[in-house]
């Protein structure tokens, strides 16, 4: 949670009314965001020198981050997030 992150740069982001879709075109696979402030923390990312201050960015409280921890390790995981900043 205190290293830079950021979207892969072959992931693509579609805004749905549940979340959102992450698709990555070098892998092929799909990934779902089933909760708004997921993908405004996945957005962020990019933006900022840590997961947590992308967090603190949005509003996301600890609590919120901890929920999300998980989440954010499940696409670094599928190469969807790679570490490192944008910058």
């Amino acid at each position: 949670m205190d290293r830079p992150w950021r979207l892969h740069p072959q992931v693509s982001v579609r805004p749905e009314s549940f979340g959102a879709l992450l698709y990555h075109f070098g892998t092929r696979r799909l990934s779902f965001l089933k909760e708004p402030g997921l993908l405004a923390l996945v957005e962020a990312l990019s933006a900022h020198e840590s997961a947590r201050a992308a967090a603190a960015a949005v509003g996301l409280s600890a609590t919120d981050l901890g929920r999300y921890q998980g989440s954010l390790a499940a696409l670094a995981a599928s190469q969807m997030l790679v570490e490192g900043s944008q910058l």
